[in-house]
C-alpha cells in the first residue's frame, strides 16, 4: 500500500503549512476529531495495559494528550506532531503537574528508540500520510512487545459528495482517496504488528451553506494538499461549478458530507528481523511424526 506515485499523493510541506496556519483556531472547529477521539477512548476503556510512556501521534493542539494523562495516571505522555504551531498550542494547555512533553516529528520517521513506547495513540493522523505502511513500520519499531497501537482514520467512502461534485468539473483529483480498512489491517500485519482489530462507524455532517462547509475544512487544515493537484484549474470558475454540483445534490435543503470512520488497534511484537527474513528458535519447530 504505497500511494506516493498516485494522483492522491500528498505534499507533506503543504500539509505542515496548512496545519501551522490552522493551529490558533483549530480547537473551535475540531468536532470530527472530537468524535473520533471519544471513539478511540471508548475502545480503549476495556483494554488492560500498564503504560509508562505514551505517544499522542499527530497530537494537534493536545486535546487527546490531556485525556491520555487521565487514562494512564503517572505515565509520561508525549505530544508528537509535524506542526510546530500545533505543539505550541498544546503546550499552553499543559497542566503544571502533568508529565507531558512535546516533540515535533514526522510520523514516518519517529525520533524514539526501538521498543521504548507502551502505547501509541493516533487520532486522524493517517489521512495526512502518503504511505500508512511507513507509519505502521515506525510504530512497530518503537512499540514494546505487548504494547498497544490505537488509531482512527477515514475510509475510502469519506467525502464522496465532494469527490462527485469535483468529478463533474473535470477529471483532475481534488479530494484525497483513503485506504480501505482491509488494506490497513494487511499493512499493520506486514509491519510486524499483531492481531489487528478494525471496525467502521459513520458520521454525517450537514450544512445549510457551502461557504460554511469550506470554512470549516480550511479551519482544520483539511483543504487540497495533493502533490499533483491541477494548477490550470485554479480560480473561481471551477470552484463555482463544483459548488453548483454540490448544491444540486442537496437533501431537504441541506448539504450532507458523509465520513467513513475507521477505528483500529493492534499490538507490538517486539524486535523484528530485516525485511524478508523470518527467524524461529529451533525448539519451536514441531517434530514431524512418522
Amino acid at each position: 500500500m504505497n500511494p506516493t506515485d498516485d494522483k492522491s499523493a500528498l505534499n507533506t510541506e503543504d500539509v505542515q503549512r496548512r496545519f501551522d496556519r490552522a493551529a490558533s483556531h483549530f480547537d473551535s472547529v475540531d468536532f470530527v476529531h472530537s468524535v473520533t477521539r471519544d471513539g478511540l477512548l471508548a475502545r480503549l476503556r476495556p483494554i488492560v495495559i500498564e503504560a509508562k510512556t505514551v505517544i499522542d501521534l499527530g497530537s494537534a493542539t493536545g486535546s487527546g494528550s490531556r485525556l491520555l494523562t487521565r487514562r494512564f495516571r503517572g505515565a509520561h505522555v508525549i505530544a508528537a506532531d509535524l506542526s510546530r504551531n500545533m505543539l505550541e498550542q498544546a503546550q499552553k494547555k499543559k497542566s503544571w503537574f502533568a508529565r507531558t512533553s512535546a516533540v515535533q516529528a514526522n510520523a514516518a520517521l519517529l525520533p524514539f528508540a526501538d521498543q521504548s513506547i507502551d502505547v501509541v495513540f493516533a487520532n486522524l493522523l493517517l489521512p495526512w500520510i502518503d504511505d500508512p505502511a511507513r507509519v505502521f513500520a515506525e510504530v512497530s519499531r518503537v512499540l514494546r512487545k505487548g504494547g498497544l497501537f490505537l488509531f482512527a482514520t477515514l475510509g475510502p467512502d469519506s467525502l464522496s459528495e465532494l469527490r462527485r461534485a469535483w468529478g463533474e468539473v473535470g477529471p483532475d483529483t481534488h479530494v484525497t482517496r483513503f485506504p480501505d480498512m482491509h488494506d490497513l489491517g494487511d499493512a499493520a500485519v506486514r509491519a510486524g504488528l499483531r492481531e489487528p482489530v478494525l471496525d467502521v462507524d459513520w458520521l454525517s455532517l450537514t450544512y445549510r451553506k457551502a461557504d460554511v462547509l469550506f470554512e470549516d475544512l480550511t479551519a482544520v487544515g483539511a483543504r487540497n494538499s495533493l502533490r499533483h493537484r491541477s494548477r490550470s484549474l485554479g480560480g473561481a470558475a471551477p470552484f463555482r461549478a463544483m459548488v453548483k454540483a454540490l448544491d444540486a445534490a442537496r437533501t431537504g435543503g441541506l448539504l450532507t458530507l458523509d465520513l467513513e470512520l475507521v477505528y483500529g488497534h493492534c499490538w507490538g511484537s517486539g524486535s523484528r528481523s530485516p525485511d524478508g527474513e523470518y527467524r524461529l528458535a529451533a525448539n519451536r519447530i514441531p517434530r514431524r511424526k512418522r
